[in-house]
């Protein structure tokens, strides 16, 4: 073989081998990919102990039982949201900054979407307007909106579809609100800073209506047996107001939040909560 063709040869054989070498590299970063991707899906199966370097900040209402509240001495949080959060802690591992921080629901919206907290577990609707400024896990107990009076007046009211013209007062930030807002247009909207002081002022019939959550509401009438309010008519806007933990927009920790609320649904744990604070 002549030197010149020898030389093409060599050459042709040192192309074919980079780009098999390539070929071979490319498949192999592909399959690591692959296998890397597996590996970060979070299931059922690994979730345990997988955010366990993670620090979130957290916060809750504290004023709406009986998800979120003070006990007697009020000094300690208490409520189904305390304990799913302390449920969810012990499977992912996360370890919670400088404790719980307590704020009314217009507050702890405006914190989550602006990223000054990472978490929310306040009893929180997941509504399509929330949706635009947060993300949400899977919902872990269904609820809807009641209507409550004082039964002492006769305002002519037997459901949320009597409310025109009337005065109907609502905690500031909540589903209630936004519902009322939206829906009550005939309605004087009278938005309160806590539950509490919407209805103290139904019992003094300086409003006509309260809206809040179903939960509540039959939580209330079981604390306060001899109260001179009363809920009527049904439950409404049940599809906007099913709870579910509230997270950061696009939080990249929700899939560990949703594998661990699907574990606590099918060992019973979420049932167990209900019996425990809300029948």
């Amino acid at each position: 073989m002549h030197k010149g063709k020898t030389s093409s040869f060599l050459k042709f054989i040192l192309i074919i081998t980079l780009i098999s070498t390539g070929v071979f590299a490319l498949d192999i970063n592909s399959n690591s990919a692959k296998a890397s991707s597996a590996k970060k899906e979070i299931t059922t199966k690994n979730v345990r102990g997988s955010m366990k370097d993670v620090t979130l900040r957290v916060g809750t209402s504290g004023v709406f039982a009986p998800f979120s509240y003070y006990d007697a001495s009020g000094k300690k949080l208490i409520g189904y949201d305390i304990d799913l959060l302390n449920k969810l802690q012990n499977i992912l591992g996360y370890k919670i900054k400088n404790n719980i921080q307590v704020e009314d629901y217009a507050p702890l919206i405006t914190s989550i979407s602006e990223k000054k907290l990472d978490v929310v577990a306040a009893a929180l609707c997941a509504t399509s307007e929330r949706k635009k400024v947060m993300s949400f896990s899977t919902t872990y107990f269904k609820s809807g909106l009641m209507v409550m009076i004082n039964k002492t007046k006769k305002t002519g009211i037997t459901s949320v579809h009597t409310l025109k013209g009337k005065v109907v007062a609502v905690e500031k930030g909540t589903a209630s609100h936004t519902y009322a807002s939206k829906h009550l247009t005939s309605s004087t909207i009278q938005p309160y800073d806590k539950i509490s002081g919407a209805l103290e002022a139904l019992k003094q019939g300086k409003v006509d209506a309260v809206i809040q959550d179903g939960p509540n509401c039959s939580y209330y009438f079981r604390v306060h047996k001899k109260s001179n309010l009363k809920a009527v008519g049904k439950e409404f806007d049940k599809s906007q107001s099913p709870y579910a933990i509230g997270l950061t927009k696009n939080s990249k920790y929700k899939k560990n939040f949703n594998a661990a609320l699907k574990i606590l649904k099918n060992n019973g744990t979420l049932n167990k909560l209900d019996k425990k604070w809300t029948e």
